[in-house]
Parts: structure tokens; C-alpha cells; sequence
């Protein structure tokens, strides 16, 4: 067992959980054989406690380091940051730029107020959204974080949340008194949406602009009809999606625009930074409630993403990991192909995602992990792109890749047994296990 096997067993007495964050947890990979931590990290590789360089072919930070690693420019600007002070009693200059940035990013926007993650975002854009339209049930579509507002939903009666990657989920310290107030929709289905805006007073429309597919029969230009028909605030969460195919949100690729939209995960390369644009007439209701927080003032969130939009522009990031995230779907479809096997490819380019059409899927999908962390990669079934990778590093995965097929397509032909060959207990499959 590695020093980071060791650390977890240690942090699950000391830590709910074992982590902070649930996607990262060992048993959504490798139960008892993930290296849990890193030393270090840089491009596209992680060093684990024991010193061995991993090749990160799976999330990349859950998402957040499209630049690679240890992008070196913006690591530069976050230097000169700590070396002349993070914080202070007066307010740092770089979240007014910053915020001019993502004005000229969004020119439909006219405001802007920061946070440090998503699920911030996403509660700050709500609180300002309903004391703008003075209405307090919000339609949703998508997942949307871990605050009180969202996970009301799963008290309406039944498991509203189970389309939106939260499915069996109890919303156990959530109040009560808040059920009713959060209605989910599924998406491209706008009559569904437009039953719940006729037999509610929704004040708020609150969605993701695409995740595992696109949209259809106008379904996002209808949303934005019907908000401005009713008077509804439509806010994207662009927190996943945003810079991702495009420098900005997703919702350029459509021709649809909101009046309020989130950014998070790639806009610091790593380092906390979310933010809400709006506009002025929806943002500026921020003065009539409470919004506040110490941490939100710190100067580092500002400089990283102002570094990292600098790169993104200048290299055009967005094309580049699409690119690559197109080159890794076509290359997993060829290996199936190859072997006989049926697979499920989901999620746009960049943040690609796969599952095998067998009720062994989970056994494959553990396999997976431990056979290529052996072959020296962090990989899984899904696949968060940066520019970081390149052709060499995909090129030598789906060597060592093709072998692990070869392998479950003996166990689908009845020729090896998947039980015999796991070393340790099999993977939980997404959100839908906390334990």
C-alpha cells in the first residue's frame, strides 16, 4: 500500500467522507488502490506521495486546468501577487479589471460580482435573480451545486434532482419549509418547462446551456421567449461549460443570450475564481439584499483569471481542446470497434465521458483504472482535455488503452471472468452513492 493509500484510511477518521470533494474520492475511481494524493503536478502530469509521475488522462482537476498544470504565466502572476501581499484592508484593483474583461467578453452584460466557487455562483446568482423579479421559485435544468435552494427540489415529493446527476439523493439538513420553491425540467422538453412557469410564480429560469447534448427544435431560443414574455430572470451556469468551446459561455455557439450568467472552474486555471455577469437591471438588486464575504476580497482568484484569459486568448485555448477532446472520443470508438464492444460516448469535446452498454459497466470501468494506473495513468472512463495534451500522450494511452480492451472483450465473450481480475472492491458509479 502508497503513502497516499495509507493518508486516506487516515482522513476517512478525520475528514466526513474521506474528502472535501465527493468527485474526487478514491472509491469513485479505484476503491483501496487510487493514490488518493499528489506532491505535485505540472502540463498534464501528477506525482503521487510516493514520487511516481502519473499521466492525468482523466479529469484534470475536475475540469479546472484547461491551460495544463502549472500553466507558467499564469503561476508568474500569482508570484508577483503573494511576493507584493494577498490581502488587505482596501479592496484589490484586479477585480475591476477583471470584471471590465468579462464585460467585454459578455457585451450584453453590464455587471459583475465575484465568488470563489460554483456553488457560491450559483447561490449569489439566485438570491439576486429573485430580488430582482420579486418572485421566489426558480424553474431549473442541470446541475447546480450543493446549497440549501437547489437541494430543496428532492422535497417536493419525490426524486426531482435524479435527471441532474444528484438521482437517489436524501436532502437530509435542508429545510422543510422550502418545498415548492424549486421546480427541475429536463431539457429540450420546453412543455414540460412551460407547465411548471404556467402553474407557478416563477421568478427565475436557471439552467445549463448544454451537457451531454445539444439542443433542439429552438428548445433555448423558446426559454428565452418565454422568460422575457413572463418576466423571468434566465440565468446560464456556464460554471462547467464556460471557455470551453468558445472564449466566453457556451451560449455564443446558439445565438441565445441570458441576463445572467456563471463562470467558474477554467476562468483561474486551477486557482478559485467564479463569477456572475448580469445585467444592470438584474444585478444591481445585489444592493437590496445581503451578499458579502472576507475571502471574496482576496487578490489571488483576480490575478489568475486575468493571467488566464490573457493565455486562453493568446493560444486560442477552446479550439485547442476541443480538438483534443475529438481526437480522444474518435479514438475510444475505434478501440471498441476494434474489439466488439458497445459504448455510450456523452459530453461535449473538452469534458468527454463514456460508458460500456453492459451490465458489467462499473466492473469495466474500475478495470480501466487499475490497469492503466499500473501502466502509469490517472484515466477512467471520461476525459477532461487541455493543452497540456498532445498527440504523444494520446497516442501511447491508447496503446496501453487497446490492451485493457482486448481484456473486457474476453469477459464479454465469457473467456475471463471481470470478478477474477479486480484487485480490490468495484468503483461507486457517479453521484447516486455518498458512501
Amino acid at each position: 500500500m502508497g503513502k497516499g493509500q495509507e493518508l486516506y484510511k487516515k482522513a476517512k477518521t478525520l475528514i466526513p467522507g474521506g474528502t472535501m470533494l465527493l468527485s474526487k474520492r478514491p472509491e469513485m475511481f479505484l476503491p483501496e488502490q487510487w493514490p488518493s494524493y499528489f506532491s505535485k503536478a505540472k502540463g498534464c502530469s501528477v506525482w503521487d506521495l510516493d514520487g511516481k509521475e502519473l499521466i492525468d488522462m482523466s479529469i484534470m482537476g475536475i475540469g479546472t486546468n484547461t491551460l495544463g498544470y502549472g500553466n507558467d504565466e499564469v503561476d508568474a502572476a500569482v508570484m508577483e501577487t503573494v511576493k507584493k501581499g494577498n490581502m488587505s484592508t482596501l479592496s484589490c484593483p484586479e477585480e475591476v479589471y477583471l470584471a471590465e474583461k468579462l464585460i467585454e467578453i459578455n457585451p450584453w452584460a453590464d455587471m459583475v460580482r465575484f465568488a470563489r466557487s460554483g456553488g457560491e455562483a450559483n447561490s449569489i446568482a439566485i438570491r439576486i435573480a429573485r430580488a430582482a423579479s420579486g418572485r421566489d421559485k426558480v424553474a431549473i435544468c442541470g446541475y447546480h451545486g450543493w446549497h440549501d435552494w437547489y437541494l430543496s427540489a428532492n422535497h417536493n415529493g419525490g426524486d426531482d434532482l435524479s435527471s441532474h446527476l444528484l438521482g437517489g439523493l436524501s436532502p437530509n439538513g435542508v429545510p422543510k419549509n422550502l418545498k415548492n420553491t424549486v421546480y427541475p425540467f429536463n431539457y429540450n422538453n420546453f412543455e414540460e418547462l412551460l407547465s411548471i412557469v404556467d402553474t407557478n410564480e416563477i421568478g427565475v429560469i436557471k439552467m445549463e446551456v448544454v451537457r451531454n447534448f445539444g439542443p433542439e427544435d429552438n428548445f433555448l431560443h423558446k426559454v428565452r421567449k418565454l422568460a422575457t414574455d413572463r418576466n423571468i430572470v434566465l440565468i446560464f451556469d456556464e460554471c462547467t461549460s464556460g471557455f470551453r468551446e468558445t472564449f466566453g459561455g457556451i451560449y455564443q455557439k446558439y445565438g441565445v443570450e441570458p441576463d445572467m450568467a456563471m463562470y467558474g472552474k477554467t476562468i483561474g486555471n486551477g486557482y478559485a475564481l467564479t463569477a456572475v455577469v448580469g445585467k444592470k437591471e438584474v444585478m444591481e438588486a445585489a444592493q437590496n439584499t445581503f451578499i458579502s464575504s472576507t475571502f471574496w476580497t482576496e487578490r489571488i482568484g483576480p490575478t489568475a483569471a486575468l493571467a488566464t484569459l490573457k493565455v486562453m486568448e493568446e493560444v486560442k485555448s477552446w479550439e485547442v481542446i476541443t480538438a483534443i477532446g475529438n481526437k480522444m472520443r474518435q479514438g475510444w470508438q475505434q478501440l471498441a470497434d476494434e474489439h466488439n464492444l458497445k459504448i455510450t460516448i456523452s459530453g461535449i469535446p473538452s469534458l468527454s465521458t463514456y460508458s460500456f452498454n453492459s451490465d458489467k459497466a462499473l466492473e469495466y470501468k474500475t478495470l480501466i483504472s487499475q490497469e492503466m494506473l499500473a501502466k502509469g495513468y490517472l484515466a477512467s472512463t471520461n476525459f477532461y482535455a487541455s493543452t497540456a495534451h498532445n498527440e504523444e500522450n494520446l497516442k501511447v494511452y491508447f496503446e496501453a488503452l487497446n490492451e485493457v480492451y482486448s481484456i473486457i472483450s474476453d469477459c464479454e465473450k465469457g473467456m475471463k471472468n471481470i470478478d477474477e481480475l479486480l484487485k480490490g472492491p468495484v468503483c461507486h458509479g457517479g453521484f447516486k452513492r455518498l458512501n
